[in-house]
Formats: structure tokens, C-alpha cells, sequence
């Protein structure tokens, strides 16, 4: 490790292998400058941007290349607030988790993996501690509710868990524990009982021959992503198919206000690539989100680059399948990647996309003493007022449970906001609500790639030359700069 004084690049390398990964981050004037040098090996995008973002990061820009045996990754990220990172040992961790995430390859492509990460509010990451319910199946209002209900009549305690719901499917990995002996649930006989009860819940009010899925299982030495799985699941309850692309107006402009996704996936024959660009909302955690589909979808990225200014956020990819002689010349593989990609970008949030403009949802975030039974108690008092749970997260810091739920009212109507309170007095603890979008765009990482036409009161997107064609010659000098690395 080089440490060369305030204001000069901090410097990590891998004590493992230092041919083997380097990360850097160097302090810009308004923002940190991240730049990972690695041997290049399938998936490491996913891993460095799964680190950055599961430290709360802002990535506004990225230049990836990974031509040869070589892959440098350059991130431009901030704090939550839009700030740059002054702390130096908070970087230096950011370095350590980086390298320590690619030695030990803490991130698998296979999607059969057991479930583990660190979802919202937890104090670790989960061990072979747990059992973990994956559910996928048509959503309806008091899903969730019904679900935990059922938790807690047969004496399992929540400890963490994730849900999202898209194109009227749901989907949720819930961790449990047995409550009366603080474990996994090790008897078989029990298990498959709370399978099966779990099964008739999601049965309910299904159609005969109605996708769902329930599965309840022991985690072991597995190592996939909580969020990167319920993208997993969702692909694989297949909700990406009811995706539509934004096309805007027959004269290509957008209205103000309009935050459709475009996604394009074009032929570069000169290099051998095929290039998909992607034109959506900016928001949180959207770098991750398309670089776990492009991954599981067997996808390799060999040159990138994003960047968001305002509200808006563009990602260009050059890529190749993994799999020698699949491409994507059929038209039907070309439709199925963007509506991937569009599906992909729009889980996360599609409790905001579904609410019309008029209509507030609320988020409301919990702290209070965990217990079995809590998460029942909250989501029956969503569905005792009418309200349908779009998302949620939650976890537990010590003996505490905390957790962020996004609800909308059933039939239509405003939130009442005093849903907070009737959560208070049901749960105890502290309850507040907030209807802060989940678009957040710190305002100093960028400014507008959008010009007002005052005659039309529309949106039109300025001209702007491929950024892929951009970085060409940078990316062709890098390139051809990498060595082999020895074995």
C-alpha cells in the first residue's frame, strides 16, 4: 500500500497477488477520481460496481476498457449529498473492500447459487445462519402482509429481507430465523411445512396455471447478491416480457416531464461489437442494475461509458456474448436484451412509474425493536388502510429493526399521511414517512443534457456525439498498452 499525502492518490494493491488487482482513488475538485486496474476475469465489473454501490456511492461517470488480458475500470463517485470523499481512511476501506471483494471472488454468475450479501440496514453479511425464502408470483395488495403473517404464526423471525414488484409480478428474498432457538431452521419436516403454508398463500388468488414460485431453503457457501438475485428471479418469472420502450412523440421529442427509457442495440462490424446505448432516468444503483443483467445474460463488456448529468443518465456499451457463436443477429435476441435492460431499470422503481402524476405514494421508514411478529404487524396495518406495498427493505442493526416500505393506496387516492402514526402505535419506535423521490441526483455531480424549447414547451435532447466514438482513441491507446499477465 503507498499512501502519498493529502490530496494525492491513495494507492491499495492486493497483498494476494499484486499483478492482480490495484485500485486507486485521487481527489478532483468536485468529486473522487476511482480508478481499478485488474487482471481481467469474468464478472469483475459486476464486482467493483457492486462494491461501490453497496457503500452508498454515487457513480455519475465510468470509462471501462478490458481489450486483452487486462481490465481498467474509471469511476468518478461522490457521497450521497453529492460531496466528494475527504476521509482518507473511508477510502482506504473502499480500497481494501475492492481488492479483498476480487480475491476472493465474493461474486458468482451462477444463478443456482445460495442466496447471501448485505441488505438494507444489516450488520453484516449473512453466514450459513439463516434460511431464506425466495417467492415470485402475481402481485396483489396484503401479498406481504399474508406472507409474514404466516412467518409468525409458525414461529420464524424476520431478520432482513428485500421485495419489488413490476409489470404485476412480485418478488422477495426474506432471511428467517427460528425464534424460539435463534438459528436456521435445520428440521426438514418443519421446513417443508412452512413451504408448503407459504405455498397456499401465493396459491390463493392465482389463476390455475399461474407462474409463482416459493422456495424456502438453507443458506450454505453461497455467494450471490441479494439484489442481484431478485433481478434473477424477476428474469426468470419472466416480467421483463409486459416491457414497453418510451418512443416519445413522432417527431422524437419528449415532453417535459417524460422519463422514458431508451435502450437501442446497434451493429459495430469494424470491431466485431455489438453496441447498446441506454438513455433513462438517473437514479441510484442504475449502473448496478444494468450490469447485472448484461452479466447474467452472459454478456461481456470489453468498453464503457456512462455518465449522467441532471436527471438524466446515458450508458454505452461494446459487448460480446460469452458463449462462442451466440450473437444477437436474430431480431427476437435483439428485442429480448432491451427489454432486459428496460426491465431491469424500471424494478427499482416501478412503484413511482405505475403512480399517476396527481397521486403521492409514501415511503415509510421504521426503527424499533426487533421482535417476531413485527413485520406482520406493520404490513396488516398497510392492509387494514388500503395500502399495497410496492417495495420494501429492511434489516436489523443490532437489536434493532429498521426498514424503508414505498406504499401507494389501493383504490387511487392519496396516501393518508397519518399512516405513520398507526404504524407507530402498532410497532413503537420511530415512524416517519417521505415522499422524496427515488430519483435522487446530488445537484453538484451534474447539470442538464436537456434544452427547454420555449415555443413547444417540450424537452429535446441536445445533439450529442457517441461517446463511445468519444473515447475511441483513449481506448485504443489503453488497449494496446496491456500486457499478458503471467500465470
Amino acid at each position: 500500500m503507498t499512501l502519498l499525502g493529502n490530496g494525492e492518490p491513495l494507492i491499495w494493491e492486493s497483498e494476494a497477488n499484486k499483478a492482480d488487482l490495484r485500485a486507486e482513488i485521487s481527489l478532483i475538485s468536485l468529486y473522487n477520481y476511482c480508478t481499478v486496474d485488474s487482471a481481467n476475469k469474468h464478472g469483475i465489473l459486476l464486482e467493483m460496481v457492486q462494491v461501490l454501490t453497496d457503500l452508498d456511492l454515487i457513480i455519475s461517470r465510468s470509462y471501462i476498457s478490458s481489450d486483452g488480458g487486462w481490465f481498467m475500470d474509471v469511476f468518478h463517485v461522490t457521497d450521497q449529498a453529492g460531496k466528494k470523499l475527504t476521509d482518507e481512511t473511508l477510502m482506504l476501506h473502499i480500497q481494501q473492500k475492492l481488492c479483498t471483494t476480487r480475491r476472493k471472488g465474493n461474486i458468482s454468475s451462477d444463478e443456482d447459487d445460495e442466496t447471501t450479501s448485505e441488505p438494507y440496514g444489516c450488520d453484516g453479511p449473512h453466514s450459513p445462519q439463516n434460511t431464506a425464502l425466495e417467492m415470485t408470483g402475481l402481485d396483489r395488495p396484503g401479498l406481504l402482509s399474508e406472507i409474514a403473517a404466516v412467518l409468525a404464526e409458525l414461529g420464524c423471525t424476520v431478520t432482513s429481507g428485500m421485495a419489488w414488484t413490476h409489470n404485476d409480478r412480485a418478488a422477495c428474498i426474506i432471511y428467517v430465523e427460528d425464534a424460539l432457538k435463534a438459528g436456521p431452521i435445520k428440521d426438514p419436516i418443519r421446513l417443508g411445512h412452512v413451504q408448503e403454508q407459504l405455498q397456499n398463500v401465493v396459491e390463493a388468488h392465482g389463476d390455475i396455471g399461474e407462474r409463482k414460485s416459493v422456495r424456502l431453503r438453507n443458506l450454505a457457501a453461497g455467494r450471490t447478491h441479494t439484489e442481484r438475485r431478485l433481478h434473477q428471479l424477476m428474469y426468470a418469472d419472466r416480467d421483463y416480457e409486459s416491457c414497453r420502450a418510451c418512443h416519445g412523440e413522432s417527431s422524437g421529442e419528449h415532453k417535459k416531464g417524460c422519463d422514458g427509457t431508451h435502450v437501442s442495440v446497434s451493429r459495430c462490424k469494424d470491431k466485431g461489437y455489438w453496441v447498446v446505448n441506454v438513455r433513462s432516468r438517473d437514479r441510484p444503483k442504475l449502473l448496478f442494475d444494468t450490469v447485472c443483467v448484461l452479466t447474467d445474460l452472459h454478456y461481456v463488456v470489453f468498453h464503457a461509458a456512462i455518465r449522467s448529468k441532471s436527471s438524466m443518465a446515458e450508458q454505452e456499451y461494446f459487448i460480446k456474448h460469452a458463449v462462442a457463436g451466440a450473437c444477437l443477429d436474430e431480431e427476437s435476441e435483439r428485442q429480448k436484451l432491451i427489454l432486459c435492460l428496460i426491465a431491469a431499470i424500471e424494478r427499482r422503481v416501478s412503484h413511482v412509474r405505475l403512480i399517476p402524476p396527481t397521486i403521492k405514494g409514501l415511503r415509510v421508514d421504521i426503527r424499533t425493536k426487533n421482535r417476531t411478529g413485527l413485520l406482520s404487524n406493520v404490513t396488516r396495518v398497510f392492509r387494514e388502510n388500503g395500502l399495497s406495498v410496492s417495495r420494501v427493505e429492511i434489516g436489523t442493526q443490532g437489536d434493532n429493526a429498521v426498514g424503508s416500505f414505498f406504499v401507494t393506496d389501493s383504490s387511487g387516492q392519496q396516501v393518508n399521511p397519518n399512516i405513520a402514526e398507526l404504524v407507530r402505535q402498532e410497532c413503537g419506535g420511530t415512524v416517519v414517512t417521505d415522499h422524496k423521490s427515488p430519483y435522487r441526483v446530488p445537484k453538484s455531480s451534474s447539470s442538464s443534457l436537456l434544452a427547454m424549447d420555449e415555443t413547444t414547451n417540450n424537452l429535446v435532447a441536445k445533439p450529442i456525439v457517441s461517446i463511445g466514438n468519444m473515447l475511441w482513441s483513449q481506448i485504443e491507446r489503453l488497449s494496446g498498452s496491456f500486457g499478458s499477465i503471467r500465470s
